[in-house]
């Protein structure tokens, strides 16, 4: 079987954060102690996944290049893409056709924050399915913000609704999506929603109806936050700060994960550390 690739999109205006993000990428900014994106290819890593192509607007692609670089200091390979015009999530999918080759692979949107005690096995189980998709859920307050997850009287998933104005349930769907090689085909398939985006809900419905979409609903002790408000990008920083400085804690690290992966060696891990020696990251990196 084909290796499972990653993508991270980490395009759109962040019109929601704005004047933040006026003149920068959403995901760029910092949560905590690391810009946004490195959290997002954390979770990626932490599902094993070496391959991973950075989706982002052509004014703010080489910030990702300059960041990220292609990835060998992790032990990875990262390319990248342009957008040059945000169509909706499914978009991703047309884009990533030749970077994936026919593998399959998993989407993360690229302000998406998740961490949690079970979070790599599930992510490991996601990894490891062969055919159909696997989403992720989690119970909010607010379901009508959401794409949220209907279920039948024996719990399995019976459709997914964007916004609905009465939810059948208070799981929403988040930002991370597994999918099998037919994805991209699947995506080319796809029509433009009312406003006139690809939608992933559309690409997950014809997995649903062909009974091959698992749904893995993160229960208590794991946290998932949409980084794209004020509020939560106050709440995710804090969240880390908070685990870090009081548990030893890192959280969101590249090259933490790189070095628990055995991807890189210890020499590696201390010649990365020493760019942020001055830092409480790097003495975190350091005591690894």
């Amino acid at each position: 079987m084909n290796q499972r690739k990653g993508i991270i999109l980490a395009g759109g205006t962040g019109s929601r954060l704005f004047p933040v993000t006026l003149g920068n990428s959403k995901q760029l900014l910092p949560i905590y102690d690391k810009p946004m994106i490195y959290y997002s290819l954390s979770v990626l890593m932490s599902s094993q996944i070496k391959e991973v192509l950075v989706i982002s607007n052509p004014e703010y692609i080489n910030l990702y290049r300059n960041l990220l670089s292609d990835g060998h200091q992790w032990g990875i390979n990262i390319d990248y893409v342009e957008q040059t015009s945000p169509d909706g999530i499914a978009q991703a999918y047309l884009l990533a056709e030749n970077f994936l080759n026919g593998c399959p692979s998993a989407l993360i949107l690229g302000d998406n924050f998740f961490y949690g005690g079970s979070l790599v096995n599930l992510l490991r189980i996601a990894n490891s399915k062969i055919t159909g998709a696997s989403i992720f859920g989690y119970e909010v307050s607010d379901p009508i913000r959401y794409g949220v997850i209907s279920f039948d009287e024996k719990n399995k998933p019976m459709k997914i609704t964007e916004k609905p104005r009465e939810p059948d349930s208070n799981i929403a769907v988040t930002g991370l999506y597994f999918f099998d090689e037919k994805a991209s085909q699947r995506a080319k398939t796809l029509s433009p929603s009312q406003r006139g985006e690809l939608e992933i809900t559309s690409l997950l419905e014809i997995y649903l109806r062909e009974k091959t979409l698992d749904i893995h609903v993160l229960k208590n002790g794991n946290a998932w936050l949409d980084m794209g408000t004020h509020e939560n990008l106050l709440d995710a920083s804090n969240y880390v700060r908070t685990l870090q400085k009081r548990q030893g804690l890192l959280i969101g690290s590249p090259d933490a994960i790189a070095y628990q992966n055995r991807w890189i060696s210890k020499r590696d891990l201390k010649v990365l550390a020493a760019n942020y020696r001055h830092t409480d990251y790097g003495q975190l990196l350091l005591g690894l």
